[in-house]
């Protein structure tokens, strides 16, 4: 584009990158941190902040400046916990962006091939610009992707003028663990099976959490969900901040004295897979129950 500046939204984060990691979500939440130390300030000078599920917000730095290359967004968040997008936004953010030339460039290393085999932009009806994949795609192997429209692609070395390069590019082990993935979700399809799994386990925790009184909000896309202790929606992450991180801890650690296993963050998407059987759900329903009441005794 020959512009320098690039919108993110406060809560995505998008790997271990300088100019990205400003208001990045669930590790630097987690610590009550506001960036992280080491990031020089020159590195972020062209980054800059708007809210999730607010076009005004990225309308506002539109106005204010006129260098600004495109917009990085996680089409479901899984940072600042699984927040959704509302009212079309991400249909609504790519139509504004057109009209100004930028580039929306939607960062699926969550939600590739686990929301559906199409991902995030297949479910959603968007098609971003850019697309950057990762977890699902190595099959347990440390491995990263991107695509983009074909003029885009041209731009990338040999081809065009952007040098990318890395000593485990293409590695052998990665790409046949992500070869073989892709192969077995392609031939399963399990994705009606881990929607209904993951709606029997948002149902658990949302009639637990009524049982025991504890204000609770669980937030789910297809497998990816997260519940979140505080009474209002949450479509961003300054709402994400109003959930008790305090109850968060004593659920997580008597979940963990019951034999499950969660991330450990509030701010922490939980991804379930198609090994969780009927007998797993029945031991997560005993486990939350002891956790919510533990909560509950706060």
């Amino acid at each position: 584009t020959g512009k320098d500046k690039i919108i993110k939204f406060a809560g995505c984060y998008h790997g271990h990158q300088d100019s990205l990691l400003v208001a990045a979500g669930s590790g630097l939440a987690t610590l009550s941190l506001p960036g992280s130390k080491g990031v020089p300030e020159g590195a972020v000078k062209n980054t800059l902040i708007a809210t999730y599920n607010d076009l005004e917000s990225v309308k506002k730095h539109f106005e204010e400046h006129d260098d600004i290359a495109g917009v990085i967004i996680e089409p479901i968040c899984g940072n600042m916990g699984v927040v959704i997008p509302q009212d079309n936004f991400l249909v609504a953010l790519k139509e504004y962006l057109q009209t100004k030339g930028a580039l929306l460039i939607a960062d699926e290393v969550m939600t590739g091939f686990r929301s559906k085999f199409g991902g995030a932009q297949e479910l959603l009806g968007v098609e971003a610009d850019i697309t950057c994949l990762g977890k699902v795609i190595g099959g347990g192997f440390p491995v990263g992707a991107y695509g983009a429209r074909n003029e885009i692609m041209q731009e990338v070395a040999p081809l065009g003028g952007m040098y990318q390069a890395g000593t485990l590019s293409g590695n052998p082990i990665a790409m046949a663990g992500g070869i073989s993935t892709l192969t077995e979700l392609k031939r399963q399809h399990p994705y009606a099976q881990f929607n209904k799994t993951a709606l029997t386990l948002e149902n658990i925790l949302l009639d637990t959490a009524k049982k025991y009184e504890v204000a609770l909000v669980v937030n789910r896309f297809g497998s990816m969900m997260n519940p979140f202790f505080t009474k209002g929606k949450v479509t961003n992450f300054k709402e994400a901040q109003t959930s008790d991180t305090k109850k968060f801890a004593i659920f997580f650690w008597e979940m963990i004295k019951n034999g499950v296993f969660l991330p450990p963050s509030q701010f922490e998407a939980w991804f379930l897979s198609s090994a969780i059987s009927k007998r797993d759900i029945k031991k997560i329903a005993i486990a939350v129950d002891k956790a919510m009441l533990a909560v509950s005794k706060m």
